[in-house]
């Protein structure tokens, strides 16, 4: 509402008292040619297809992913959809219009970094308690889906898609029913680490790229402020390196420039479901190794209880 502003023209919410209306269907079809829209995800598709159908672009908040195969069926069939009509199916992952995560891909588009060997990367917040007692929120794969998928999209937006497969390499349950811990990357070059957590008091974004040339390190994003982004350059054989770092104090750009993004793209038509498709398997393929990493866990637990005749610590 605050970024859309003038373009609202009505609100759809079963739940909320504000909202105009408590099912899409209420509003009439000839009222309004786009859509926002901001739901629990496992009723997202649904949406989609029945706006699609109708015609009417979209602008649907991250992460639009399938949970089983007749939802992987369904997010192909609303990619379909999209480009017969020729409108705008558009998810949100805000972070490609950071001002320094911009920079950053420019920087590495460049070749100023030479080859690209290691990106590492740490989102956190200390969301967890909200999660816990949201009615749809703590399930699934938690933290992997909720601030992993963001993770997940920088790698297709700074890299191009990452062809090998995924790995959790841990994840825990402190506070939650499902996960609000998690290390998790990609093997390969470059090295691909993440760490992603609801478990940090303080709000905090760091992404390192680390090349044959120097690296980049970008601390911080613009709504939580500031944001640095530093440059470093190699020194040969070995040395400290040269120094140079941005840093911004301003308000939150992101959201007015995507929905900008959206707007124009609305003019055109186009879809980025395949990104939402490449996400969408990398979790998947995540959540065979939660399950594996969970077994594990238990094994140990059990293990540890039957030799030692006492308590897993």
């Amino acid at each position: 509402m605050a970024v859309a502003g003038h373009d609202v023209i009505a609100t759809v919410d079963q739940a909320s008292q504000e909202a105009a209306y408590k099912t899409l269907e209420q509003v009439s079809l000839d009222d309004y040619d786009a859509a926002c829209v901001c739901t629990p995800d496992r009723v997202k598709l649904p949406i989609l297809e029945y706006l699609l159908t109708h015609g009417k672009h979209v602008l649907v908040e991250k992460p639009l992913i399938a949970q089983n195969g007749v939802e992987e069926a369904t997010l192909n069939r609303v990619a379909e959809l999209a480009r017969k009509r020729a409108t705008a199916c558009y998810t949100a992952y805000n972070h490609r219009f950071e001002p320094h995560l911009v920079r950053l891909k420019e920087i590495i588009n460049s070749g100023m970094l030479g080859n690209i060997y290691i990106a590492r990367g740490f989102y956190g917040n200390g969301t967890a308690r909200d999660v816990r007692t949201s009615p749809w929120r703590d399930q699934g794969l938690g933290v992997l889906s909720d601030l992993g998928s963001h993770l997940l999209d920088l790698c297709v937006f700074l890299f191009g898609h990452v062809f090998s497969q995924p790995i959790v390499w841990s994840q825990h349950c402190f506070e939650n029913v499902a996960a609000d811990h998690a290390l998790f990357g990609f093997e390969g070059r470059p090295a691909i680490q993440f760490e992603a957590t609801l478990l940090f008091w303080r709000n905090s974004f760091a992404l390192d790229i680390i090349g044959e040339r120097g690296s980049a390190h970008v601390s911080g994003l613009c709504k939580w402020g500031p944001s640095s982004l530093t440059m470093r350059t190699r020194v040969l054989p070995s040395g400290k390196p040269t120094e140079h770092t941005v840093t911004l104090e301003q308000p939150d750009p992101t959201w007015k420039a995507e929905y900008q993004y959206f707007r124009d793209l609305c003019r055109t038509g186009g879809t980025n479901i395949d990104n939402d498709c490449w996400i969408s398997a990398m979790l998947g393929r995540m959540r065979t190794d939660s399950i594996t990493l969970a077994r594990a866990t238990t094994s140990i637990a059990e293990d540890y209880q039957h030799s030692s005749g006492g308590t897993y610590p």
